[in-house]
């Protein structure tokens, strides 16, 4: 018979062994995160230097509750705004920021859970206040939440009216603004989704502000307000 063996001589690695493997994961994850950040935000420092934006870092929560207006950016507690870049893009003003809220839930033993989310906001002044209007792909959600009975405002264009979902409570300015040369431009980015609450046109999506794609996500809010018709702001 050959002899017993504990299950424990079987592992080739103790469990303080395997503790201490454990802390220097996290630590190493956690350097690396922090790393990515700093470089994030030397990029994007370098980015507004070269197109002469204004950059100011730091947690912000004041500023973040000027745009609670909009939709995605009046949820959740401990909302704020990182990373400001404001200034001009192609001759519109814009600004550009991270934001951060977190949302609390309980579990079935009872311990609260807060999770962290992150945003990025690109906004650009129009000038003079306009209905609030949401333009987004069509999905899931938003065919729940027709079935809820929350209209959606349907146009000639088929393809258009199954591809995304228009709301807005003056269906007058809805049309106006998704008149036939921005419905065949959203068609050839069939990804887009803005919106316009008061003065300000946005584009809200997840995650951080990314320094390689910033140009072009701002060429899109300026081509999006581009194909405001002019009468608007006759």
């Amino acid at each position: 018979m050959l002899p017993s063996v504990a299950p424990e001589s079987l592992n080739p690695f103790p469990l303080p062994v395997l503790f201490a493997l454990g802390i220097l994961a996290v630590a190493a994850i956690v350097f690396l995160a922090r790393h990515a950040e700093k470089a994030r935000r030397a990029a994007l420092a370098a980015f507004a230097e070269s197109h002469q934006l204004t950059l100011l870092p730091g947690r912000n929560p004041e500023f973040a509750r000027r745009f609670e207006s909009l939709r995605g950016l009046n949820t959740g507690d401990n909302r704020s705004a990182d990373n400001i870049l404001t200034g001009s893009w192609r001759g519109q003003p814009v600004t550009a920021f991270d934001f951060r809220y977190e949302t609390t839930s309980t579990d079935e033993k009872g311990n609260r859970q807060t999770e962290r989310h992150h945003l990025h906001v690109l906004t650009l002044n129009l000038g003079r206040a306009f209905p609030a209007l949401q333009v987004s792909p069509e999905g899931l959600l938003s065919k729940i939440a027709q079935a809820a009975g929350y209209d959606d405002i349907d146009f000639e264009s088929h393809e258009f009216s199954r591809r995304f979902c228009v709301r807005s409570a003056k269906k007058r300015f809805a049309y106006d603004v998704c008149h036939a040369l921005m419905i065949e431009f959203l068609l050839s980015r069939p990804d887009t989704a803005f919106q316009v609450s008061n003065d300000l046109l946005a584009i809200v999506s997840p995650g951080v502000l990314a320094p390689d794609r910033l140009a072009a996500e701002l060429d899109l809010l300026v081509d999006l307000r581009e194909r405001f018709p002019n009468y608007l702001f006759a």
